[in-house]
């Protein structure tokens, strides 16, 4: 509850419409200092009997260091939220709060699945035909080697399948020519794997003009490249509202609507929010850790790798 920039009182904001929009909604645990909660909680008359608050005296600030931060402050909601989260007491774990301390307890906390060299995170990457493309990795791992572009594949391919309901999700490699062959020493070494993998349905190469067309469901490439996209994709809607452009498409680029991102890999859901989240990103991660849950996609990618690595 103590995440973001406008905590508490967005979180509760969120909670209060996922609770108003959903028949039989999950029993929420809210972790954050109990007095200022309370005051959002009341004044927004958020029934009791949907949550459960637990209170955290400490706060991890977005700009201490997350390894050393979730050491020293215990009585934080990020710890608190983890240590629940890997005892089992609760099923998911949603923060908009320090994005490297959410990192380090995904890591170490709830750690990756058996057989996954590195989890991912993604990003939503808005299409012309309405729908939404998934890019990963976005900025968790920025040197990869080829098998690591392989299992991003993999796991965004099961995401966007189970959570997105998209059957045989088409997945590409982002590179600098649509030519088998193109490419830097990593991107022309992850193409045959990507290729003779059965897991996937591998479409081959797709360029940057590429990324917000229908061409590929799931795109793949190191955190250094999708992170400089996903930063350039996040520009267009400010930079469409300063000039006063208005279209529905580039409204689509305005990623609080689209609430967090999974951490891909790990054990349990995680869902880190981006730090300006308001009260739709919210009620939206609520949401997908809810889909996740519900449609055991943690099971599914567990399977895959035992399986297949």
């Amino acid at each position: 509850m103590m995440g973001g920039d406008f905590a508490p009182l967005e979180a509760a904001k969120g909670i209060k419409k996922y609770v108003k929009h959903n028949a039989n909604p999950a029993h929420l645990v809210l972790i954050g200092n109990e007095e200022q909660v309370n005051i959002c909680l009341n004044e927004l008359q958020i029934d009791p009997s949907s949550y459960t608050l637990i209170h955290a005296s400490q706060v991890i600030d977005m700009h201490e260091h997350p390894t050393k931060a979730l050491k020293e402050k215990t009585d934080s909601s990020i710890a608190i939220g983890f240590h629940l989260l890997a005892s089992g007491k609760t099923d998911a774990f949603i923060s908009a709060g320090n994005t490297g301390a959410m990192m380090v307890g995904s890591l170490f906390s709830i750690k990756p699945i058996e057989g996954v060299l590195r989890p991912s995170i993604g990003a939503y990457m808005p299409r012309e035909n309405g729908h939404n493309g998934w890019l990963m990795d976005v900025g968790l791992n920025a040197d990869c080697k080829p098998e690591n572009l392989v299992q991003f594949a993999i796991l965004g391919s099961l995401f966007v399948q189970h959570v997105w309901n998209v059957d045989s999700p088409k997945v590409a490699l982002v590179n600098i020519g649509e030519e088998e062959g193109k490419g830097n020493l990593l991107t022309q070494a992850a193409y045959p794997l990507l290729k003779d993998c059965d897991k996937i349905n591998f479409i081959g190469n797709v360029e940057g003009r590429d990324i917000f067309l229908d061409k590929a469901d799931v795109m793949v490439c190191e955190g250094f490249t999708g992170n400089v996209i996903l930063k350039l994709a996040e520009s267009f809607y400010d930079l469409t509202k300063r000039r006063n452009v208005e279209d529905p498409f580039f409204d689509k680029f305005n990623f609080e609507q689209y609430g967090g991102v999974p951490v891909l890999g790990i054990n349990k859901p995680v869902i880190i929010g981006h730090g300006i989240s308001g009260e739709e990103a919210f009620c939206n991660m609520i949401q997908m850790a809810e889909k996740m849950i519900r449609t055991d996609l943690l099971e599914k990618i567990k399977s895959n790798f035992v399986t297949s690595m």
